[in-house]
């Protein structure tokens, strides 16, 4: 019996293999692989054949690699005489992943349906699949094996993360968004979180095949972006937000010039004229931050038409709602919150950040003339995400913001199987901002406000 299919029936059935029992939590059992041993000495015998050609395994060329790649396959040759093809194979590919990829967690990156990998220490790798949370086959080794994989990540994006500095962020080269915590803040040993990005970015027409969004709210939403009015786009974490800011922004016409500013690059804009922005951490002495701040002040100067922010989460608010109060007009951004009215309070909140001591009033005025739409999307019990309000600020009442439901998602119960059931249907209220629309050229069809 070849390897795969030892492998296959230990993941069907339990397995009548030899197997060495790791873990037993919530009825979940855990194996470590039987040819363990035999990786770590392919892998610790090429790690010798790369430091004797002194190789930057961080940064090889394509010529290198293939070189790499030959030498595996000797060593493996040599190593594992025994094992037929198929095996061999298995065992090529799962050492050189430790090696030069990211070990056992290559299969789950390339799996489409996989949108969140959770490492919770070495035995306990969750995935996220159609929005629902389960615990893969995937383990590591050991702390050192989990430890090996997020420093080769890090290392490739110029950070780092020790017991000095044990958090950080970055990304993967395919756009994903990457975070590691290690002990002593973590107590299950080394954790990383991975949000998988799909590598043709979701179009409008996606969203409404998912059944994210309806027809006439794309039109609408479309139309608003054409028309530069501000937009934020609210939400949950995990609820979308950065895949509708991504829609969004490819509404953009392609003649103007777009700055975006991130803490790690994800939007992916296909216009020509895209300047894309990142902070950047603390270096070693703890000098050299640039913050998203920085960033948005800095982007001023650089004559953008639009400015797209991935998030506001801090002071830097103040400085985007100035940004969309001073001509810079048609700006996007995104936000958490659990629903429109509670981002008005959350921008509050995050206004005062910034350290500027202003009247609450002078704050509310700040956010009322700066947005024009809130889109607010949620990700529901069946593990769907949806745009649940489209809603627009309307201006002020006193000391309060006052704000209209232009699109909401009708909940009506749960199916056979789980899914949750509903419409999206509009409210019937035309929007104050109407006239903008045709000011800018926009055909205001009457259809978006009826059902």
């Amino acid at each position: 019996m070849s390897l795969l299919d030892r492998l296959e029936k230990q993941k069907n059935s339990g397995g009548e293999e030899k197997q060495v029992e790791l873990n037993n939590t919530s009825n979940n059992k855990i194996y470590l692989d039987e040819y363990a041993d035999l990786k770590k000495k392919i892998h610790n015998q090429f790690i010798e054949v790369v430091n004797q050609q002194d190789i930057n395994l961080f940064n090889i060329k394509e010529e290198q690699e293939k070189q790499l790649l030959s030498t595996m396959e000797s060593i493996v040759d040599s190593r594992a005489s025994g094992l037929s093809r198929a095996e061999k194979a298995r065992l090529l590919k799962e050492t050189y992943d430790d090696v030069m990829g990211l070990g056992p967690l290559e299969p789950l990156l390339s799996d489409g349906e996989v949108t969140e990998i959770m490492v919770n220490g070495p035995y306990h790798v969750y995935v996220e699949r159609k929005g629902k949370l389960e615990l893969s086959s995937v383990v590591f080794r050991d702390d050192t094996h989990v430890l090996n994989v997020i420093n080769r990540i890090v290392s490739s994006v110029g950070r780092r993360i020790d017991e000095a500095s044990p958090m950080v962020d970055a990304r993967l080269k395919d756009g994903s968004r990457f975070n590691a915590i290690i002990p002593p803040l973590s107590l299950v040993g080394p954790t990383m979180t991975i949000r998988k990005f799909s590598k043709k970015p979701f179009t409008a027409s996606d969203l409404v095949k998912f059944n994210s969004i309806s027809p006439k709210m794309v039109s609408f939403l479309e139309a608003c972006v054409k028309a530069k009015l501000n937009i934020i786009v609210s939400g949950g974490t995990g609820s979308g937000k950065t895949t509708l800011l991504n829609v969004l922004s490819s509404s953009i016409p392609n003649n103007e010039r777009i700055v975006t500013i991130e803490d790690a690059a994800e939007i992916q804009l296909m216009q020509e004229h895209v300047v894309t922005l990142e902070s950047r951490p603390p270096n070693l002495e703890g000098a050299g931050q640039i913050t998203i701040r920085d960033l948005v002040r800095n982007s001023l100067r650089m004559r953008p038409d639009r400015i797209v922010v991935g998030e506001v989460r801090s002071g830097e608010t103040l400085d985007m709602l100035q940004a969309m109060n001073t001509g810079h007009d048609g700006s996007l951004t995104t936000a958490h919150a659990n629903s429109p009215r509670e981002l008005m309070s959350r921008l509050e909140t995050m206004v005062l950040m910034s350290g500027m001591e202003l009247p609450v009033r002078a704050i509310r005025e700040q956010i009322h003339s700066a947005l024009d739409i809130v889109v607010h999307q949620q990700r529901l019990r069946d593990g769907s995400r949806k745009v649940v309000n489209i809603t627009e600020v309307v201006g002020m009442e006193g000391d309060t913001i006052t704000l209209q439901d232009l699109f909401t998602f009708k909940m009506e119960g749960v199916d056979n199987f789980g899914r949750i059931k509903g419409s999206f249907i509009s409210t019937g209220i035309r929007p104050k901002f109407l006239e903008k629309l045709t000011a800018s050229g926009i055909i205001v069809r009457d259809d978006w406000f009826t059902n």
